[in-house]
This record gives structure tokens, sequence and C-alpha cells, in this order.
């Protein structure tokens, strides 16, 4: 069976997002970043959320990943301030690695 490259298909892959992005410059390359960063608040964190607690404390109590998923974002919803700082996380992360990045510089 041949194989065909994403490139054929139509297809990027993460390399080629990553150079798209390294390319771009000011608002484009901050909406990009908010972008990226709001989808891993939104889907990495919640997984790693349930994986440590059902290590170190047990089980959710309300049943598996996808319950927690379900009032993860029902609290979203609601505007709890506690879940949006754990799906803005990421984005607050990235600031302060350039904040450290721009204090060693100088």
């Amino acid at each position: 069976m041949p194989t065909v490259e994403l490139k054929e298909m139509g297809m990027s892959s993460l390399t080629d997002y990553w150079r798209r992005y390294r390319r771009t410059r000011g608002l484009t390359r901050e909406l990009w970043a908010l972008g990226i960063c709001l989808s891993l608040g939104l889907v990495l964190m919640p997984i790693l959320i349930w994986l440590v607690g059902s290590w170190k404390l047990g089980p959710y109590s309300n049943g598996g990943l996808l319950a927690l998923w379900r009032d993860f974002f029902a609290a979203l919803f609601k505007g709890s301030l506690a879940y949006w700082l754990v799906a803005a996380g990421p984005y607050a992360a990235l600031w302060l690695l350039r904040a450290a990045r721009f204090a060693l510089r100088r």
C-alpha cells in the first residue's frame, strides 16, 4: 500500500503549524498563542486534573473523565472564577515564561 504524504492530502504537520506561528508577528501571533493555550486549558488541563486526582485522591465521585469534563464545562458556563483560572492557566504560564526570558536577557 503506497504511503500518502500529509501535504498531498492537503493536511499540514505540527511542524508546519509551528513554522507558521514563528513567522507571524504582533496581534496575529498573540491570537495564535491565545488560541493554542486556551485549547490546552480546555482539553489538556481537565485530563491532567483527572489523572492526578484519581491517582492521589481516588476515583472521581461523579463518574469518570467525561463526567469531570461535563462538570468542568458546566462550571465554565456558570462563570466560576476557579474553573476559568484553570482554563487560562497555560496562557498565564506562557506570560510567566516570557517575563522570565525578558528578565534573564537584561
